[in-house]
């Protein structure tokens, strides 16, 4: 199943080109918290999941509807760095993961869960800033069932779906501008996260999805799933040795080879087989207080 959160945080079931609101099975008082209301459905999702393929609900063209993170207010944002071996070294004297170490070795990092957008939001760069900031094409995995200490062989248990997300990042300049890795990461619009959520049985074998990313209909990125060092089961069982999973967290994958600057102006677009297209335009944020 296709689920999507549009307009003011209503839940929706993707059908074709159209969204059928079924936001009425998520109980009234996330009206005052509605960002909270996919994480209730995916909390709840054993009771209420098998009921949603035939739930009433408004049809409107996905077209005509703005659509949101697929999970706006995850509790945890993990990401893997140095997942392909051909990405490896290819930002040079930028790169903080040195001498062809991967996750196994320097662990995970994490995002700031607001730094998590839709692709209605865009992405938003630092108003006025001279800093380079690049676009990694990401498979997005979203937890279903909470857990610690998880062995590989379970993993696949834990997970409710996937998505596709985009992992912005400034660059550090060597010498000059060396912020830690999560700041960097963790503007707002830094982890688009969409167009929707697919639910894990819906998408079958992830090794055999194909990611790519284009911008400005120019083709950067692309790869297998299957090509990447620390696999999804991998990934959890080291993060759930360090913290618990929880459900609707989201684990960013890591990029393939290719990663490359964006500028305002320009449009970003990562499609994965079996998920779906997400376009993003990119623009000048509002001016901050402290510019970068």
């Amino acid at each position: 199943m296709r689920l999507a959160v549009f307009d003011d945080h209503r839940i929706g079931v993707v059908e074709d080109d159209a969204v059928r609101d079924v936001t009425h099975v998520v109980p009234a008082v996330f009206d005052t918290w509605p960002e909270q209301r996919m994480n209730w459905l995916i909390r709840n999702w054993q009771s209420v999941g098998p009921g949603l393929a035939a739930a009433a609900g408004a049809v409107r063209p996905i077209t005509q509807v703005a659509l949101r993170a697929a999970n706006p207010a995850p509790p945890q944002v993990f990401a893997i760095p140095a997942n392909y071996h051909a990405h490896l070294g290819e930002i040079g004297t930028r790169s903080i993961s040195k001498g062809g170490r991967t996750a196994r070795e320097v662990g995970f990092f994490l995002k700031a869960a607001g730094s998590v957008s839709g692709p209605a939001d865009g992405i938003e760069l630092p108003a006025g800033s001279v800093r380079r900031f690049d676009h990694e094409c990401e498979l997005a995995v979203i937890i279903g069932l909470a857990g610690r200490n998880i062995p590989r062989g379970n993993a696949l248990s834990h997970v409710f779906g996937y998505s596709a997300l985009v992992d912005l990042t400034m660059r550090i300049e060597p010498g000059e501008h060396e912020e830690d890795r999560s700041l960097r990461k963790s503007f707002t619009t830094f982890t688009p996260l969409g167009p929707w959520l697919v639910t894990a049985d819906e998408i079958g074998d992830v090794e055999t999805l194909e990611s790519r990313l284009s911008v400005n209909g120019e083709v950067r990125q692309k790869a297998r799933i299957s090509d990447m060092i620390v696999g999804i089961e991998e990934a959890i069982e080291l993060i759930s040795s360090v913290v618990e999973i929880k459900p609707g967290d989201v684990i960013a994958s890591g990029t393939p080879k290719g990663v490359g600057p964006v500028t305002p102006g320009d449009e970003v677009e990562i499609e994965i087989d079996r998920i779906g297209v997400m376009r993003l335009a990119v623009r000048e944020a509002a001016p901050a207080p402290r510019p970068f």
